[in-house]
């Protein structure tokens, strides 16, 4: 397990514990039984009381966490039959979006989502999730053809943002993210969207801007980074605490203004302590949205996605 910053003191809890019970095992006539158990209740009850009101800038910390379920683990435990469409048909083919055909619950949709990848060699291949224009055309080309043949489209956001290089930029990076947010709002299939860790500026809406938008407990949503919009606001990335407080990126407060239209329970420690169940949550949100919007007709969903967005910004939250 890795821990992070604000669970340090849990760590060493559940340190203890772990010890004791090595010593058990390299000595089995000890009997440390009870004081082991008295350690890991000890340690439910303050994984509770830190997971039970998160600040925002712990919220960005969980939502970052690397143990979290990402996109791949996502598509192979709740779609059958995915068969992964490549490239963009221009220039090459991004690694940090994975698409293609799939089966939900035996209904043919098409999935597209951003795959930082586990371990230090995936997450160099897929560019930690960070998207080049590529991706985005490649998301574009899979929207038309599910649009085409009449498939709903699921897209899962897990991103910091659109890569920022050079190569990125001169490659159109911006008309990419711009012509991406179009499709989402011109295709005539349910679009939903899931927000599973980091919903980072641009490089997400060009995905989320769907009918129907959840974001998992801890998961973050946001225009920029909390260290960007410190750097630019303070000119100082150490005030990101406070850059999170104002940015109003967690899921709690985007369902508040009508950003997003469904929260969706983590386990208690969060999704990187339970990532089966937190699967099997996604899927059970995924199936009801899907349900909510099955008997609309193409015209009525561009209307109401439209709407959706259009209306953004008309609720507050109170001061």
């Amino acid at each position: 397990m890795n821990y992070l910053e604000f669970e340090k003191p849990l760590a060493e809890i559940e340190g203890k514990a772990e010890e004791l019970r090595a010593m058990a095992r390299a000595n089995p006539g000890m009997d440390i039984a009870k004081e082991a158990e008295a350690l890991d209740r000890k340690a439910d009850v303050m994984l509770k009381d830190l997971y039970k009101d998160l600040t925002p800038w712990r919220k960005c910390q969980v939502a970052r966490h690397p143990d979290r379920p990402h996109c791949k683990d996502y598509i192979d435990a709740l779609f059958s039959e995915y068969t992964p469409l490549a490239g963009d048909r221009n220039f090459a083919e991004d690694h940090a979006v994975m698409g293609g055909l799939a089966r939900f619950n035996d209904q043919p949709v098409m999935v597209i989502g951003h795959e930082k990848g586990n371990d230090t060699k995936s997450r160099i291949e897929r560019n930690f999730g960070m998207a080049r224009p590529e991706g985005y055309r490649k998301a574009i080309r899979l929207m038309e053809m599910a649009d085409r043949f009449r498939l709903p489209v699921i897209t899962l956001v897990d991103t910091p943002g659109a890569y920022p290089g050079k190569g990125a930029e001169e490659r159109g990076q911006a008309e990419a993210i711009a012509r991406s947010t179009q499709k989402c709002l011109e295709i005539g299939v349910p679009l939903i969207s899931v927000i599973i860790g980091e919903g980072g500026s641009g490089g997400a809406v060009a995905f989320a801007t769907a009918n129907r938008v959840a974001m998992l407990e801890h998961s973050v949503y946001s225009v920029i980074s909390p260290e960007g919009c410190a750097s630019i606001l303070w000119k100082d990335a150490e005030k990101m605490r406070e850059a999170a407080e104002a940015l109003r990126l967690t899921a709690q407060d985007l369902q508040k203004l009508g950003v997003i239209d469904r929260i969706i329970k983590e386990p208690v420690g969060g999704a990187q302590r339970a990532p089966k169940e937190t699967i099997e949550a996604v899927g059970k949100g995924i199936e009801a949205m899907l349900k909510e919007l099955s008997n609309k007709k193409p015209d009525a969903l561009v209307k109401d996605r439209r709407t959706k967005f259009l209306d953004m910004g008309s609720k507050g939250l109170a001061a």
